[in-house]
Order: C-alpha cells, then sequence, then structure tokens
C-alpha cells in the first residue's frame, strides 16, 4: 500500500529520502525558490503557484483556483503509485493537507469524506486545510458538500511550529472479484 507524504518546504528533501517518494506536488508562492530534491524526477514533480488564502481578489496574492485543482487531479491520477507521492507546501498545515485529501478522493472516490477527514486527524492534529481547495475540491470531484462538512466537521488543528510532517495512507481497495 502507497501513500501520501505531507510536509512543509523545510523537510522535502528529507521526506523523500525516508520515504523514497517517486511524485511531488509543491502548493507555494509564486516567487517562492527552492530546489526540488534529486531523487524526484522532474516530469514527476507538479508546481501549483499559490499563496494559502481562502478567498480571491487580495491584491498580489494568487488564491488556490479551479485550475491548480483540475492540474493536482491530473496529476495525481497519472501517478502509478509506485511509490508515494510528497505534498508540500511552506508550513505543512493548510494547502498540502488539503491537497492531499483531494488527491485520496480523487484516486477513491467511493471513499467516505467524514472517515479521510478522521484519518488526517489522528495523523495530523495541526492540520488546518485551507478551505478554498477544499470547496474547490469539493465541487470537482462531485462530493456535494460532504468533503466540505467532513473538514468544517475535524475543526481547527492544533497550533504547530511548521515542523510537523505526516503519511496519510491510501485506502486500500480489495478486488473480491477474483
Amino acid at each position: 500500500m502507497t501513500s501520501i507524504v505531507v510536509c512543509p518546504l523545510a523537510n522535502i528533501a528529507e521526506m523523500a529520502v525516508r520515504h523514497r517518494a517517486g511524485a511531488m506536488v509543491s502548493l507555494i508562492a509564486e516567487r517562492q525558490d527552492f530546489h526540488r530534491p534529486g531523487v524526484i524526477a522532474a516530469e514527476r514533480h507538479l508546481k501549483l503557484a499559490m499563496n494559502d488564502i481562502g478567498f480571491a481578489g487580495t491584491g498580489d496574492l494568487i488564491a488556490p483556483s479551479e485550475t491548480h485543482v483540475e492540474r493536482l487531479i491530473a496529476f495525481v491520477r497519472d501517478w502509478d503509485q509506485s511509490a508515494p507521492i510528497l505534498i508540500h507546501c511552506w508550513m505543512g498545515v493548510s494547502r498540502s493537507p488539503a491537497a492531499a485529501v483531494i488527491t485520496a478522493l480523487a484516486l477513491h472516490p467511493e471513499e467516505d469524506d467524514f472517515e479521510l477527514a478522521g484519518r488526517l486527524r489522528k495523523a495530523a492534529p495541526h492540520a488546518t486545510p485551507n478551505s478554498r481547495l477544499i470547496e474547490i475540491g469539493d465541487h470537482m470531484l462531485g462530493r456535494n458538500g460532504r468533503l466540505i462538512a467532513a473538514v468544517k466537521g475535524i475543526g481547527r488543528g492544533a497550533e504547530t511550529d511548521g515542523r510537523a510532517s505526516f503519511v496519510l495512507p491510501l485506502q486500500v481497495t480489495l478486488d473480491l472479484k477474483n
């Protein structure tokens, strides 16, 4: 079973090597400079330039958009899942946990939103998924408000110093036909 590794920018090299990640998603401000870990091939790295804000119309800041979520969903559906995927943002608290649950539901649409949110809270007591990403993901994945309600249900995460990383295992789907 593979998984989603979520971490802050400062930990990407360590976590990519430790978990033998094969793909990476960066949700980071447009001008934020960083180096992709050498263990991640350039074609298996998706950079989504956005700020951690919950609404559009904030001057020079880039709000998460439908285009960002479309690109995320397309990228993760193309991921072969032979190795974990690393998802990071600046602190590993808001954008990357939101992207992690969107990823899980894009790959396993049969998963229960509330169970997934509960797994997220257990793995990451500090996670406070970006509400705009969650709302867009809910709409694009046809969750009919369930994802929004599930994330609201777990509430705001605990305070953190921004060094917390976590692993969100993907749901195992058993093939009972064979």
